[in-house]
């Protein structure tokens, strides 16, 4: 079985000093942002995929030491190894409750993304939902966008109740990263029921912030866009 150690040399071996200054821009890690003093090596997401894949074998308990990291790439990584390790079957309830118990360590929207509709999302398919509207009142605004985003896999799944009732809790939501989750969501309702997301639309429109509209409305036909907008 590889070990921990290995899977952090091989990463460190991929070091990129420039892109690791793209990174730190991209993923706001300057002081107030919501990724302050975030560290990055500068590895691309393909490469901590493919590391991820190599070292899916590594113990769970492994898994959650590479979490803790303050490496942001070491976090993508065990995180993705998390999520293949869901998907094969192994220990999904253990796999589950590791995510919960530690999402101050999943704080990073594409750490979130990558990650939240795989696990949490896949997890409660056919179980109860509370743990999605106790994430979505959250102070923590990780822990909000767990919550929409674990919708993705319902979404997928023909699925668009948990999406709307999170979306509309989420509506005087402040940040800026929420709005753009609610909208992507929304949006990804849209492309498989129209006729669902509109209805949402119609009834919130007016009280959605706009980034979450623009992103909601982006493939709409350009008349369509601009009735909203100047709604």
């Amino acid at each position: 079985m590889l070990a921990l150690p290995g899977l952090k040399r091989e990463l460190k071996a991929k070091v990129s000093p420039e892109k690791a200054k793209v990174l730190k821009r991209f993923f706001k890690t300057g002081k107030g942002e919501y990724g302050q003093g975030d560290v990055f090596l500068g590895v691309v997401v393909p490469e901590i995929r493919k590391t991820a894949k190599k070292y899916n074998t590594l113990k769970l308990k492994d898994a959650v030491k590479l979490l803790h990291s303050k490496i942001h790439e070491e976090r993508l990584a065990a995180l993705l190894i998390l999520v293949e390790k869901f998907q094969a079957d192994e220990e999904k309830e253990a796999v589950y409750k590791i995510y919960l118990k530690n999402t101050k360590y999943i704080n990073n929207w594409d750490l979130v993304d990558l990650s939240a509709d795989k696990i949490i999302g896949e997890y409660l398919f056919d179980k109860s939902k509370d743990i999605l509207y106790k994430l979505a009142k959250s102070k923590n605004i990780w822990e909000r966008r767990i919550a929409i985003m674990a919708t993705f896999d319902f979404i997928k799944k023909d699925k668009f109740g948990e999406t709307l009732k999170i979306a509309k809790m989420l509506l005087p939501d402040t940040h800026d990263l929420i709005h753009k989750a609610v909208g992507w969501m929304l949006r990804e309702v849209g492309k498989r029921n129209l006729k669902v997301e509109e209805g949402f639309l119609k009834k919130y429109f007016q009280k959605m912030a706009r980034t979450a509209l623009r992103y909601a409305i982006e493939k709409f036909p350009e008349k369509k866009r601009k009735r909203y907008l100047s709604g």
